[in-house]
């Protein structure tokens, strides 16, 4: 007969892979049904929640520590387009029968890493069986001076739309996993395939300028669906349009090359997701300061277009001043 008091092999599992995450006081070394925190004096608390699921968001074979900084790190760059410093994480995952021993064990490694290296703790959640595919989905909480938070509206005319990093690289690297063949039709070298398949699988969110942006921005949010489509919400919400230049849009050498060899993939790189930068609409007077600050962090930051009055779009200009029409602005699941 069992003892009353013998650990179940989902606590086990906890103690094993989870608890060494759980760093931050109030999450009671996960022994506990809930947590307990409260932001710092003055602070509102920002809350986001995304997931990821084997065959829809990342690949069966992707590595298990890249599918946990992906899962952490989306929901990250939310926080970072709404200027709010991560407090903390909750984690729900679903695990199927039949995974590698290590798959676990590196799956913790990497959200290990990434929760240390944001400052981002895992704070409690749920373990799972799936009758499937792996899923995992993360609660993010983050702070920010209260009333600051950076909302999707407040872009007004004569705002300077900004974006950080380089757009369209994921989604030619999705185009690749699907594709290898792309590459030698694409004409990019080994270093070009390789770069565009690494910004797939892992985003590299803007935490670094979240301040900057609570300071400066008028309105933001991160490029998830596609730059198109993302933006075109921004202008919605805020009541205005946008014209972006097509020819500012900050590209790598790979997109670049890709773009040479089929013209055609601008409507990929502007419409096809998974680039998790930030896009955001700036005050002039305000650019140049932003500018410096995202330079000091490291991060790359390009004027792409500007605020306008009139119809609640984005329209994306030609070299010819022509706007470009997509067969579809965003992605979605549905």
């Amino acid at each position: 007969m069992a003892k009353l008091d013998e650990e179940s092999g989902e606590d086990r599992l906890i103690a094993t892979y989870f608890r060494p995450i759980a760093t931050h006081p109030g999450a009671f070394g996960l022994t506990d049904d809930a947590a307990a925190i409260a932001p710092p004096p003055g602070c509102d608390l920002v809350l986001k929640t995304d997931g990821v699921i084997s065959g829809v968001h990342f690949f069966p074979d992707d590595p298990a520590d890249a599918v946990a900084r992906k899962a952490l790190r989306i929901n990250l760059s939310d926080l970072a387009a709404k200027g709010a410093a991560p407090l903390g994480f909750l984690l729900s995952i679903g695990l199927p029968a039949g995974l590698p021993p290590d798959w676990l064990k590196s799956f913790a490694q990497g959200l290990r890493e990434d929760a240390a290296h944001y400052r981002c703790p895992l704070l409690g959640g749920d373990t799972d069986r799936s009758p499937g595919a792996i899923t995992v989905t993360i609660a993010a909480l983050g702070t920010v001076p209260h009333g600051t938070m950076v909302r999707r509206a407040g872009a007004r005319e004569g705002d300077l739309v900004m974006a950080t990093g380089t757009i369209g690289d994921a989604a030619l690297g999705l185009v690749l996993r699907k594709d290898p063949a792309a590459a030698a039709r694409w004409e990019l070298d080994d270093a070009m395939r390789d770069h565009l398949l690494a910004r797939y699988l892992l985003p590299q969110p803007r935490n670094a300028i979240a301040e900057a942006l609570r300071r400066h921005a008028s309105a933001a949010l991160d490029v998830s669906d596609g730059l198109a489509g993302d933006l075109g919400k921004l202008c919605r919400v805020s009541g205005v349009g946008a014209a972006v230049a097509v020819r500012r849009v900050p590209l790598s050498a790979a997109a670049r090359q890709v773009l040479a060899s089929d013209p055609q993939a601008i409507e990929t790189i502007l419409t096809g997701g998974d680039d998790f930068e930030v896009v955001a609409a700036v005050p002039a007077d305000h650019v140049g300061e932003l500018r410096a600050e995202a330079a000091e962090a490291g991060v790359a930051l390009t004027e792409i277009g500007v605020v306008v009055a009139g119809p609640r779009e984005a329209r994306f200009m030609a070299a010819d001043g022509g706007a470009l029409a997509f067969k579809r602005a965003s992605y979605s699941h549905f």
